[in-house]
């Protein structure tokens, strides 16, 4: 499989790995995040940018933390690089809006997958069983509709470089040897789901479908990680365009993704080579799916 990382964003730290868009560094027993401008498609992490993209998934991570606070804690020490140790000092204005100074945390194997509408992977299974994830769903669902209740879909977490796998909560249980972790895990991916969802419907938007990682602190409490709905990690779809039956208009690099497989482009998705270069037109309309969504969701003007 083709898959590109980004390079680390700050040389001269101690960095410890690389993702698709986020660099960790070790910053004694803490860790820095640092999310980059860089967009990925169809496991290729592109040349082009999105200009301001990874101060826009950290600022609304940020702020969902802030509204998810009573209901489970999480990993973040502070975003403010003015308050980052002294080690830092010297890229503060590299890391400012897009890092986050974190906990060191034993992080759970799983990608906790929360399901209020049908599609995606969710979907295609559904076309073949009338399952997603092992769990039986109504007859009659097409792409977009609402699920009479949210559903826990999880996936284990693969090896970098390989994708992470679809399984049924049963299976999830086993793979983790801790059934009580399981159902605490499930319970609390459909709480922060729910109530997230009902922000985002107060705003006008609908929140299909989110992933959440969690881990433990070292005394063993169990913390939201990582990045938090945001359009990367997250289907958010103006609730005032949604018709179900077919793919919905949606806040993310869905843009992207329709661009590189029209004959524009000229990429054949099939092939051995990366994809071409974005059009300005393109990232700038991407740019300000990503800016609309936080504006709409946070109600501050993203600056």
């Amino acid at each position: 499989m083709n898959r590109r990382y980004s390079e680390p964003v700050i040389t001269g730290l101690n960095h410890l790995a690389s993702g698709k868009i986020r660099d960790l560094y070790a910053v004694g027993d803490d860790l820095l995040l640092v999310a980059s401008d860089k967009i990925s498609a169809f496991d290729y992490v592109l040349e082009s940018e999105i200009p301001d993209k990874g101060r826009i998934l950290t600022q609304l991570s940020m702020w969902w933390f802030k509204q998810l606070a009573d209901l489970v804690p999480n990993h973040v020490i502070s975003a403010d690089v003015d308050q980052f140790p002294a080690e830092l000092q010297p890229y503060k204005e590299e890391l400012r809006g897009r890092s986050m100074l974190c906990r060191k945390l034993a992080m759970v194997p799983v990608e906790c997958v929360a399901r209020g509408y049908l599609t995606g992977s969710g979907l295609a299974e559904y076309e073949k069983t009338r399952t997603a994830n092992g769990v039986q769903l109504p007859p009659g669902l097409v792409d977009g509709s609402r699920l009479d209740r949210p559903i826990f879909t999880p996936a284990m977490k693969g090896e970098v470089g390989t994708h992470d796998e679809n399984v049924s909560f049963d299976v999830m249980a086993e793979r983790i040897a801790d059934p009580e972790l399981a159902a605490h895990l499930k319970d609390l991916t459909l709480a922060v789901y729910s109530r997230a969802r009902e922000i985002a419907e107060e705003r006008g938007i609908i929140l299909a479908d989110t992933k959440f990682e969690f881990g433990r602190l070292r005394g063993g409490t169990l913390v939201l990680a990582d990045e938090v709905l945001t359009p990367d990690s997250s289907r958010f779809w103006p609730a005032d365009e949604w018709k179900p039956g077919r793919t919905q208009s949606s806040f993310d690099k869905q843009y992207v993704r329709d661009w590189l497989t029209s004959p524009a482009s000229g990429w054949d998705l099939a092939s051995d080579t990366p994809p071409p270069l974005l059009p300005p037109e393109v990232v700038a309309a991407t740019r300000a799916r990503y800016v609309e969504a936080y504006e709409r969701l946070t109600g501050v003007k993203f600056d």
